[in-house]
């Protein structure tokens, strides 16, 4: 009896050691898009060349808008930083304050991009993007997983073209460095499930 029982005990620690060391593949997830579209609590910086006593910076408010000298309310969520230099450049022409007038815009700040961490992370919320961010970056921000957590059970959730698609992760074969880190967008809402005892 203990002659069968000890290579049996032999065989599963060995099959354990082999599946905990093998390569894990990476999930079937659609590669992360950059969203360069303003949203609120974006900063941006706006130059009007020549006019050097305007504000430089301004801040998308909460619906959408920005108060721009001479220009007044302009809505910007939803363009491009051009697209905003392109409006402030018609508007600047139109209302007759300069006549060939050249305007730069650039972001400075994407507040309005964000992920959202669930689930058995020790703070739960809602964090901004940072650039080139990913899932292990993300988890770390959130305070890292709880005691509870189950590693190898997290779930992501991404839209893409309009579909959402949740894959799930072994965030333990990550850390393990057998499979890859998985950048993030924003938007991507990541669960943490607890282990099952």
């Amino acid at each position: 009896m203990t002659f069968i029982r000890g290579p049996l005990c032999l065989l599963l620690a060995l099959a354990a050691g082999c599946a905990s060391g093998a390569p894990t593949r990476a999930p079937n997830l659609a590669p992360p898009t950059e969203r360069s579209l303003l949203g609120p609590g974006d900063v941006f910086t706006l130059e009007i060349v020549g006019e050097k006593d305007l504000p430089h910076e301004y801040q998308v408010a909460s619906d959408g808008t920005v108060d721009i000298p001479y220009v007044h309310t302009l809505k910007v969520a939803d363009l491009e930083a051009q697209e905003v230099a392109r409006l402030v450049r018609g508007r600047l022409i139109a209302e007759k304050i300069l006549i060939d007038p050249s305007v730069v815009v650039q972001v400075k700040e994407y507040a309005s991009r964000h992920i959202t961490l669930l689930g058995q992370v020790a703070k739960p919320g809602s964090f901004p993007l940072l650039s080139g961010m990913s899932l292990i970056q993300a988890i770390s921000q959130a305070g890292g997983l709880t005691a509870v957590a189950s590693a190898s059970h997290v779930n992501l959730t991404r839209k893409t073209g309009g579909k959402q698609q949740t894959v799930e992760i072994d965030v333990g074969a990550i850390i393990d460095g057998r499979a890859p880190d998985i950048p993030l967008q924003a938007g991507d809402q990541i669960y943490v499930h607890e282990r099952l005892f």
